[in-house]
């Protein structure tokens, strides 16, 4: 007898040793870590600390009709909606990966009925044996259980613990990404409502342009009679006015469709946008304070998003890791059973349990877990470059757009010193006409540029606003 215990010791050591020497995981190194290093500066501009990106939207953006917008967009955007909806299933797989590591506690019932064969030996047991009170076997033979039913996964490679990490990074990330699509639905829809000002603008400047070469035109017509003007001057003079005629369908083309793009992003049908363009000119530009290039990893959500999931990545290649370790489980059962409803009471007799604890590991064929191992490395490092290109975006995105508001800002003094220049130039053209010292060309070239001059000085502006947008949220405010 002892001689087969130890036979049975030296087996069941054997297969654990076994195991163990073919779970063993492939020594592959480590992925290297993220390089977040940033230039201390913005191209050298010594700047504080103080930064644009702590400001709140509803702060930052000084326009009431602007900000009733912004709300009815967060409210009812269905990109975001979708987003959200993301948040809670993430947040629902937390749950599921918490639960893979506790025990699972199954109770069960059942009922069963069964007619054997006489000439098997279940058979003739049941035909050849009395149950207690006389009763013979029941034919066809019932049988009825209840109880509970346990089986526990020990996580002793922490697998499935590193599991509901990863699911809690990865809803953090989600988090992260609905805040990034915050900043750019708040972004788009102040881009588009600058862009709606500025072409009431432009429309409003066509106007009045045609105001001018309407007289101008009367004038040139007048100037015919008399004798001092062609029928080529009155052609070429009611040519211009169809031309900014059909600029006005144009311009309230792209009107509607801003005004569309809008509605799009409210989550609602076409209608007219509320806004008010008459001081557009005159609105001022705020200032930005960009902080350091080191505040981008706090304040900019798409590098925060960036981050969760290269930490998710590497709890992934542990996960993946532990597959060539054995996995060891606990089954264990209790209940009642009996062929009869009325013995499943009579104790001990109908009680039954069990307990089964198992050791299962990955033998032969193990290419399917050596390459999704490799695969979650190759993941790993796909996360590091996404993080880094995530940083080095943004610094870029904030380094560009403050050089263009600098060049903004100068270009739109100089325009404004040239509509200046041509709107004098107008009633300089059409005075020096009236007194034949200038031709009637002349008039037409200096009406056609100082329309393009104001039009121009507009679209100007509007990018001044734009890249205010811009700066706003390349430094990661606008989430909040």
């Amino acid at each position: 007898m002892n001689k087969i215990k130890k036979i049975r010791k030296s087996h069941l050591i054997g297969v654990l040793t076994l195991l163990l020497l073919c779970a063993c995981a492939p020594t592959q190194k480590a992925v290297r870590e993220a390089n977040v290093a940033v230039p201390e500066h913005y191209q050298d501009k010594i700047t504080d600390s103080a930064n644009s990106a702590t400001v709140p939207w509803k702060a930052f953006f000084s326009d009431p009709k602007l900000v009733a917008l912004i709300d009815t967009a967060l409210a009812n955007n269905q990109e975001l909606n979708i987003m959200l909806q993301q948040i809670a299933m993430a947040n629902n797989e937390i749950q599921v990966r918490k639960g893979e590591y506790l025990p699972f506690v199954n109770a069960y019932a059942g009922a069963e009925v069964e007619k054997v064969g006489e000439y098997t030996r279940n058979g003739a047991i049941e035909h050849n044996l009395d149950v207690r009170d006389g009763e013979e076997f029941p034919e066809p033979l019932t049988d009825f259980s209840i109880g509970l039913d346990v089986s526990w996964e020990l996580d002793v490679w922490k697998q499935l613990r590193n599991g509901k990490k990863a699911a809690v990074l990865e809803y953090l990330s989600t988090i992260e990404g609905k805040n990034f699509m915050v900043t750019t639905i708040v972004s788009e829809i102040a881009n588009s409502y600058y862009e709606l000002l500025a072409l009431d603008n432009q429309l409003n400047i066509i106007e009045q342009n045609l105001e001018i070469q309407k007289n101008a035109l009367e004038m040139v017509k007048l100037q015919k009679q008399a004798a001092r003007a062609t029928q080529l001057a009155v052609r070429r003079f009611e040519a211009e006015v169809f031309k900014n005629q059909s600029n006005k369908f144009e311009i309230a083309q792209r009107i509607v469709e801003t005004e569309n793009k809008i509605n799009f992003l409210l989550g609602r049908y076409p209608q007219t946008i509320d806004r008010d363009s008459d001081d557009f000119i005159e609105q001022p530009i705020h200032s930005i304070q960009a902080g350091i290039p080191s505040q981008l990893l706090a304040n900019r959500p798409d590098i925060k998003q960036a981050e969760y999931e290269l930490e998710a990545s590497k709890l992934n290649v542990k996960i993946a890791r532990a597959n060539f370790y054995p996995s060891i489980g606990i089954k264990a059962g209790i209940g009642l059973q009996a062929f009869k409803t009325k013995y499943l009471t009579h104790m001990p007799e109908s009680l039954l349990y069990s307990l089964v604890g198992d050791v299962v590991g990955p033998l032969i064929n193990r290419n399917a877990i050596k390459a999704e191992y490799k695969n979650a490395n190759s993941r790993q490092l796909q996360a590091v470059f996404e993080y880094e290109k995530a940083i080095l975006n943004g610094y870029i995105e904030v380094a560009n757009t403050m050089s263009n508001i600098n060049k903004l800002k100068a270009n739109y003094d100089l325009k404004a010193k040239q509509v200046d220049a041509m709107t004098e130039a107008i009633d300089l053209s059409i005075k020096l006409f009236k007194s034949a010292r200038a031709e009637y060309t002349e008039v037409l070239l200096t009406q056609r540029e100082a329309l393009d001059s104001k039009i121009e000085i507009i679209e100007t502006k509007r990018d001044q606003f734009l890249a205010n947008v811009k700066i706003y949220q390349a430094l990661g405010g606008g989430w909040h």
